[in-house]
Protein backbone atom coordinates (compact mmCIF):
# COMPACT_ATOMS: atom_id res chain seq x y z
CA UNK A 1 0.00 0.00 0.00
CA UNK A 2 3.09 2.17 -0.33
CA UNK A 3 4.13 2.46 -3.92
CA UNK A 4 0.51 2.61 -5.55
CA UNK A 5 -1.13 5.04 -6.74
CA UNK A 6 -4.40 6.96 -5.89
CA UNK A 7 -6.07 5.82 -8.79
CA UNK A 8 -4.01 2.19 -8.54
CA UNK A 9 -4.93 1.90 -4.87
CA UNK A 10 -8.65 2.68 -5.27
CA UNK A 11 -8.96 0.28 -7.95
CA UNK A 12 -7.23 -2.33 -5.77
CA UNK A 13 -9.33 -1.43 -3.26
CA UNK A 14 -12.61 -1.55 -4.81
CA UNK A 15 -11.39 -5.13 -6.37
CA UNK A 16 -11.04 -6.57 -2.80
CA UNK A 17 -14.18 -5.39 -1.49
CA UNK A 18 -16.12 -7.00 -4.31
CA UNK A 19 -14.82 -10.19 -3.53
CA UNK A 20 -15.19 -10.20 0.16
CA UNK A 21 -18.83 -8.96 -0.66
CA UNK A 22 -19.06 -11.79 -2.89
CA UNK A 23 -18.08 -14.08 0.32
CA UNK A 24 -20.58 -12.20 2.61
CA UNK A 25 -23.27 -12.93 0.02
CA UNK A 26 -22.37 -16.69 -0.69
CA UNK A 27 -22.48 -17.01 3.41
CA UNK A 28 -25.83 -15.45 4.04
CA UNK A 29 -27.09 -17.41 0.95
CA UNK A 30 -25.65 -20.84 2.26
CA UNK A 31 -26.81 -20.18 5.97
CA UNK A 32 -30.98 -19.38 4.98
CA UNK A 33 -30.08 -23.01 3.12
CA UNK A 34 -29.23 -24.89 5.71
CA UNK A 35 -31.74 -27.57 7.69
CA UNK A 36 -31.44 -30.00 10.34
CA UNK A 37 -29.56 -33.19 9.54
CA UNK A 38 -26.78 -30.87 7.21
CA UNK A 39 -23.42 -31.73 7.94
CA UNK A 40 -20.19 -29.31 8.17
CA UNK A 41 -18.90 -31.08 5.23
CA UNK A 42 -22.13 -30.18 3.39
CA UNK A 43 -22.53 -26.88 4.65
CA UNK A 44 -18.57 -26.14 3.34
CA UNK A 45 -19.24 -28.10 0.10
CA UNK A 46 -22.05 -25.37 -0.45
CA UNK A 47 -20.00 -22.87 -0.15
CA UNK A 48 -17.47 -23.81 -2.63
CA UNK A 49 -20.12 -24.71 -5.18
CA UNK A 50 -21.69 -21.52 -4.56
CA UNK A 51 -18.61 -19.25 -5.44
CA UNK A 52 -17.34 -21.64 -8.22
CA UNK A 53 -20.82 -21.07 -9.85
CA UNK A 54 -19.79 -17.30 -10.04
CA UNK A 55 -16.15 -17.64 -11.27
CA UNK A 56 -13.93 -18.77 -8.46
CA UNK A 57 -11.69 -21.11 -9.33
CA UNK A 58 -9.20 -20.20 -6.55
CA UNK A 59 -8.76 -19.64 -2.66
CA UNK A 60 -6.73 -18.75 0.14
CA UNK A 61 -7.90 -21.50 1.84
CA UNK A 62 -11.19 -23.99 0.70
CA UNK A 63 -14.26 -22.56 2.92
CA UNK A 64 -14.76 -24.44 6.46
CA UNK A 65 -18.37 -24.93 8.47
CA UNK A 66 -18.58 -25.35 12.49
CA UNK A 67 -21.15 -26.79 13.96
CA UNK A 68 -21.82 -26.73 17.68
CA UNK A 69 -19.20 -26.52 20.30
CA UNK A 70 -16.86 -26.89 17.78
CA UNK A 71 -17.96 -22.66 16.78
CA UNK A 72 -16.01 -22.49 20.12
CA UNK A 73 -12.64 -25.01 18.81
CA UNK A 74 -13.83 -26.91 21.87
CA UNK A 75 -11.07 -29.82 22.24
CA UNK A 76 -9.47 -28.84 19.50
CA UNK A 77 -5.47 -29.69 19.51
CA UNK A 78 -4.15 -29.88 16.19
CA UNK A 79 -4.98 -28.44 12.86
CA UNK A 80 -6.66 -31.57 11.27
CA UNK A 81 -9.90 -30.41 13.49
CA UNK A 82 -10.01 -27.26 11.97
CA UNK A 83 -11.50 -29.27 9.00
CA UNK A 84 -15.37 -30.16 8.00
CA UNK A 85 -16.46 -32.99 9.78
CA UNK A 86 -19.48 -35.17 9.85
CA UNK A 87 -20.93 -33.26 13.01
CA UNK A 88 -24.67 -32.35 12.01
CA UNK A 89 -26.63 -29.69 12.48
CA UNK A 90 -29.49 -29.45 15.40
CA UNK A 91 -32.28 -27.06 15.50
CA UNK A 92 -31.48 -24.22 17.90
CA UNK A 93 -26.96 -24.94 17.48
CA UNK A 94 -24.83 -22.09 16.25
CA UNK A 95 -22.89 -22.15 12.88
CA UNK A 96 -19.70 -20.43 11.78
CA UNK A 97 -19.08 -20.30 7.93
CA UNK A 98 -15.40 -19.24 7.39
CA UNK A 99 -13.87 -19.09 3.15
CA UNK A 100 -11.62 -17.29 1.88
CA UNK A 101 -11.91 -16.90 -1.91
CA UNK A 102 -9.65 -15.12 -4.49
CA UNK A 103 -11.66 -13.95 -7.63
CA UNK A 104 -9.81 -11.91 -10.75
CA UNK A 105 -6.77 -11.77 -8.17
CA UNK A 106 -8.25 -10.56 -5.19
CA UNK A 107 -8.32 -12.14 -2.13
CA UNK A 108 -10.95 -12.11 1.10
CA UNK A 109 -11.15 -13.92 4.16
CA UNK A 110 -14.49 -13.93 5.98
CA UNK A 111 -16.58 -15.39 8.71
CA UNK A 112 -20.21 -15.34 9.03
CA UNK A 113 -21.82 -17.10 12.74
CA UNK A 114 -25.29 -17.74 13.07
CA UNK A 115 -27.35 -20.21 14.17
CA UNK A 116 -30.16 -22.36 13.38
CA UNK A 117 -33.30 -20.91 14.57
CA UNK A 118 -31.53 -18.28 16.93
CA UNK A 119 -28.87 -18.85 19.50
CA UNK A 120 -29.48 -16.05 22.25
CA UNK A 121 -25.80 -16.51 23.71
CA UNK A 122 -24.26 -16.13 19.99
CA UNK A 123 -26.21 -13.62 19.87
CA UNK A 124 -24.94 -11.62 23.01
CA UNK A 125 -21.53 -12.50 21.71
CA UNK A 126 -22.05 -10.92 18.44
CA UNK A 127 -23.27 -7.59 19.87
CA UNK A 128 -20.04 -7.66 22.02
CA UNK A 129 -17.62 -7.99 19.22
CA UNK A 130 -18.44 -4.92 18.07
CA UNK A 131 -16.29 -2.94 20.73
CA UNK A 132 -13.59 -5.47 19.51
CA UNK A 133 -14.09 -4.12 16.04
CA UNK A 134 -13.72 -0.36 17.26
CA UNK A 135 -10.64 -1.13 20.14
CA UNK A 136 -8.78 -2.66 16.84
CA UNK A 137 -9.15 0.01 14.40
CA UNK A 138 -8.78 2.74 17.32
CA UNK A 139 -5.53 1.12 18.89
CA UNK A 140 -3.99 0.12 14.94
CA UNK A 141 -4.93 4.41 14.14
CA UNK A 142 -2.67 5.07 17.26
CA UNK A 143 0.41 3.58 16.24
CA UNK A 144 0.60 1.08 18.61
CA UNK A 145 2.09 -2.79 17.81
CA UNK A 146 0.15 -5.84 16.56
CA UNK A 147 1.63 -7.99 19.62
CA UNK A 148 -0.26 -4.47 22.08
CA UNK A 149 -3.11 -4.64 20.11
CA UNK A 150 -3.39 -8.17 20.81
CA UNK A 151 -3.43 -7.96 24.08
CA UNK A 152 -5.38 -5.11 24.62
CA UNK A 153 -8.17 -7.47 22.58
CA UNK A 154 -7.37 -10.43 25.23
CA UNK A 155 -8.31 -7.87 27.73
CA UNK A 156 -11.33 -6.73 26.84
CA UNK A 157 -12.32 -10.52 26.02
CA UNK A 158 -11.96 -10.95 30.47
CA UNK A 159 -13.71 -8.13 30.96
CA UNK A 160 -16.35 -8.89 28.93
CA UNK A 161 -16.33 -12.79 30.17
CA UNK A 162 -15.26 -14.74 27.68
CA UNK A 163 -12.37 -16.55 26.15
CA UNK A 164 -10.04 -15.58 23.47
CA UNK A 165 -10.76 -18.57 20.70
CA UNK A 166 -8.54 -17.34 17.50
CA UNK A 167 -5.58 -18.44 20.09
CA UNK A 168 -6.41 -21.80 18.85
CA UNK A 169 -5.52 -21.13 15.14
CA UNK A 170 -2.43 -21.67 14.31
CA UNK A 171 0.34 -19.36 15.68
CA UNK A 172 -2.37 -18.17 17.95
CA UNK A 173 -3.24 -15.32 15.32
CA UNK A 174 -6.13 -12.90 14.84
CA UNK A 175 -5.06 -11.35 11.62
CA UNK A 176 -3.18 -11.98 8.52
CA UNK A 177 -1.70 -9.63 5.86
CA UNK A 178 -3.91 -10.88 2.01
CA UNK A 179 -2.55 -9.58 -1.10
CA UNK A 180 -3.32 -9.88 -4.65
CA UNK A 181 -2.64 -13.36 -6.28
CA UNK A 182 -1.37 -14.23 -9.62
CA UNK A 183 -4.22 -15.50 -11.84
CA UNK A 184 -3.67 -19.49 -13.02
CA UNK A 185 -5.93 -21.67 -14.87
CA UNK A 186 -5.25 -24.08 -12.78
CA UNK A 187 -3.71 -23.79 -9.12
CA UNK A 188 -3.01 -26.37 -6.89
CA UNK A 189 -3.57 -27.03 -2.89
CA UNK A 190 -1.60 -27.92 -0.31
CA UNK A 191 -4.23 -29.37 2.82
CA UNK A 192 -7.11 -27.00 1.32
CA UNK A 193 -4.50 -24.06 0.83
CA UNK A 194 -4.12 -22.38 -2.23
CA UNK A 195 -0.54 -22.66 -3.17
CA UNK A 196 -0.03 -19.23 -5.13
CA UNK A 197 -1.68 -17.38 -1.88
CA UNK A 198 0.73 -19.14 0.37
CA UNK A 199 3.55 -18.66 -1.80
CA UNK A 200 2.57 -14.58 -1.05
CA UNK A 201 1.68 -15.03 2.54
CA UNK A 202 5.73 -17.27 2.29
CA UNK A 203 7.58 -13.98 0.25
CA UNK A 204 5.84 -11.85 3.23
CA UNK A 205 7.36 -14.03 5.93
CA UNK A 206 10.68 -14.03 4.22
CA UNK A 207 10.96 -10.17 3.50
CA UNK A 208 9.42 -9.17 7.00
CA UNK A 209 11.93 -11.86 8.27
CA UNK A 210 14.34 -9.58 7.28
CA UNK A 211 13.13 -6.42 7.72
CA UNK A 212 11.99 -7.16 11.51
CA UNK A 213 8.23 -7.31 10.30
CA UNK A 214 5.78 -10.42 9.98
CA UNK A 215 2.73 -10.65 8.10
CA UNK A 216 0.76 -12.77 11.07
CA UNK A 217 -0.65 -10.66 13.58
CA UNK A 218 0.25 -12.87 17.09
CA UNK A 219 0.57 -12.71 20.41
CA UNK A 220 4.52 -13.57 19.99
CA UNK A 221 7.12 -11.69 19.96
CA UNK A 222 7.85 -12.00 15.99
CA UNK A 223 4.65 -9.52 15.93
CA UNK A 224 6.18 -6.87 18.38
CA UNK A 225 5.87 -4.10 15.53
CA UNK A 226 2.68 -1.65 13.70
CA UNK A 227 0.94 -3.40 11.68
CA UNK A 228 2.82 -2.84 7.62
CA UNK A 229 0.70 -1.14 5.23
CA UNK A 230 -1.43 -3.51 2.94
CA UNK A 231 -4.11 -5.27 3.85
CA UNK A 232 -4.97 -7.33 6.87
CA UNK A 233 -7.77 -9.97 7.57
CA UNK A 234 -8.40 -9.65 10.97
CA UNK A 235 -10.61 -12.06 13.05
CA UNK A 236 -11.32 -11.75 16.79
CA UNK A 237 -13.12 -15.26 17.49
CA UNK A 238 -15.24 -15.17 21.59
CA UNK A 239 -16.18 -18.09 23.06
CA UNK A 240 -18.10 -18.83 25.59
CA UNK A 241 -19.53 -22.53 27.40
CA UNK A 242 -19.50 -24.22 24.21
CA UNK A 243 -20.32 -21.58 22.11
CA UNK A 244 -18.36 -18.93 19.23
CA UNK A 245 -19.12 -16.03 17.49
CA UNK A 246 -16.82 -14.31 15.52
CA UNK A 247 -16.39 -11.87 12.02
CA UNK A 248 -13.88 -11.28 9.74
CA UNK A 249 -12.63 -9.03 7.48
CA UNK A 250 -10.31 -6.41 5.81
CA UNK A 251 -8.50 -3.51 7.85
CA UNK A 252 -6.67 -1.46 5.59
CA UNK A 253 -3.04 0.24 6.39
CA UNK A 254 -1.93 2.86 4.88
CA UNK A 255 1.28 5.13 5.58
CA UNK A 256 -0.93 8.25 5.49
CA UNK A 257 0.20 10.89 8.50
CA UNK A 258 -3.92 11.43 8.75
CA UNK A 259 -5.00 8.82 11.56
CA UNK A 260 -8.60 9.07 9.71
CA UNK A 261 -6.55 7.73 6.51
CA UNK A 262 -3.92 5.63 8.10
CA UNK A 263 -6.40 2.76 8.82
CA UNK A 264 -9.67 2.16 8.11
CA UNK A 265 -12.33 -1.06 7.46
CA UNK A 266 -12.44 -1.71 3.40
CA UNK A 267 -16.28 -1.79 4.10
CA UNK A 268 -19.18 -1.00 6.70
CA UNK A 269 -21.91 -2.49 4.21
CA UNK A 270 -21.47 -6.32 5.49
CA UNK A 271 -23.87 -7.90 7.66
CA UNK A 272 -22.62 -7.94 10.94
CA UNK A 273 -21.88 -4.08 10.76
CA UNK A 274 -25.38 -3.87 9.73
CA UNK A 275 -26.98 -6.23 13.03
CA UNK A 276 -25.10 -3.55 15.01
CA UNK A 277 -26.72 -0.33 13.56
CA UNK A 278 -30.35 -2.21 13.64
CA UNK A 279 -29.33 -2.84 17.17
CA UNK A 280 -28.86 0.34 17.75
CA UNK A 281 -31.82 1.93 15.84
CA UNK A 282 -33.77 -0.78 17.98
CA UNK A 283 -32.45 0.96 21.19
CA UNK A 284 -33.83 4.41 20.36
Amino acid sequence: MTTAGPRELASDLRGFQRVQRLAYECAQEVAARLKPGVTEREAAHMQREWLRARGVRDWFHLPFAWFGDRTAFVGFRVPLQFFPTDRRLEPGMPFILDMAPVFEGFTADIGYSGALGGHPLQELLMDDLEAHRELILREVREGRSLREIYQDVDRLMVRQGYANRHRAYPFGVIAHKVDRVRERRWSPRLFGFGTQALKGLASDALHGHREGWSPLWSPYRFSDHPPRPGLWAVEPHLGFRGTGAKFEEILVVTDSRDPAESAFWLDDDLPHVRRWARRKAEEK
